[in-house]
């Protein structure tokens, strides 16, 4: 339970004072930032609630969406992701011991009328590239996640954990790594070999659960940990035997979730964790 995060999606209705508030008084001594919260009370006052919160910070997201040929919108994604940079270490200094510079980056889907899915992913690992010096620079980590295929052609070209590993493999660990999201990877039949290969490079690791049926918006699909058809204790293994130490974030997109009270939200999360998740 000490490696316990709350990732502010989780409870995304409350700002940001109220997400550290009710995840400290849930007993989590971790949180996820978003940027949006963030930039909602500016990066000088976030900072300033996140020291006074006690609580570490295991990850900001999000960066990426970097999958754009045209010219001028790259170099504004990349610009976009140079000042995400800045906030990840900002937050992270600010938060308590063992807080993490970890940028979370979702590349992005195909831009409006392309087809080229290689190519897009292309794009996405240079971009990957491009920004390293910059996170050298600054401390903090490019976590570049896989997303569900079900995602490729709007939101994450990066479909499978080996493609991440592909993006980073040329780049110092210290600066550019992969989350490991459990609704994101469950299905990949090489998914212990590539968590396997992973060691060194899992800047964080996230759970949630997988449900079925689908609600209407595959987006918000995820659910609480034990209430679908994930094995969070096989996967942990996995990831616990690459010698991952850092925290947990259970991420969750559900309406009905994110409809409820943020300190029961908290709480619930915390009893789910512990019974399916905790070491």
């Amino acid at each position: 339970m000490s490696r316990l995060s709350l990732n502010q999606a989780t409870i995304k209705y409350a700002d940001l004072a109220t997400a550290l508030t009710v995840t400290r008084e849930a007993g989590i001594a971790s949180i996820g930032l978003w940027r949006e919260p963030v930039a909602e009370v500016g990066l000088r006052q976030a900072v300033a609630l996140v020291a006074d919160s006690g609580l570490r910070v295991s990850s900001l997201c999000r960066g990426g969406f970097f999958t754009a040929s045209d010219p001028t919108l790259r170099a504004r994604a990349l610009d976009e992701n140079r000042r995400a940079i800045e906030e990840t270490a900002a937050l992270a200094e600010a938060g308590a011991p063992g807080s993490s510079a970890v940028l979370v980056l979702v590349a992005g889907g195909l831009p409006e009328g392309d087809r080229d899915l290689a190519g897009a992913r292309a794009r996405a690992a240079d971009a990957v590239g491009e920004l390293a010096a910059d996170a050298a620079g600054a401390g903090v980590v490019l976590a570049v996640e896989p997303m569900n295929p079900i995602y490729a052609a709007d939101r994450g070209v990066v479909s499978t954990l080996g493609q991440a590993l592909d993006v980073v493999e040329e780049l110092p660990a210290a600066v550019a790594g992969v989350a490991v999201d459990t609704f994101h990877v469950w299905w990949d039949p090489a998914l212990e070999q590539q968590i396997a290969r992973a060691a060194g490079r899992i800047a964080t690791y996230q759970v949630c659960d997988w449900i079925t049926p689908f609600p209407g918006d595959a987006l918000l699909s995820r659910g609480m940990m034990g209430e679908g058809h994930i094995d969070f204790a096989g996967i942990t293994a996995m990831v616990e035997k690459t010698g991952y130490t850092g925290d947990i974030e259970v991420e969750i997109f559900n309406q009905e979730i994110w409809n409820s009270d943020p300190a029961a939200v908290a709480e619930r999360t915390a009893k789910a964790f512990a019974a399916t998740v905790g070491l």
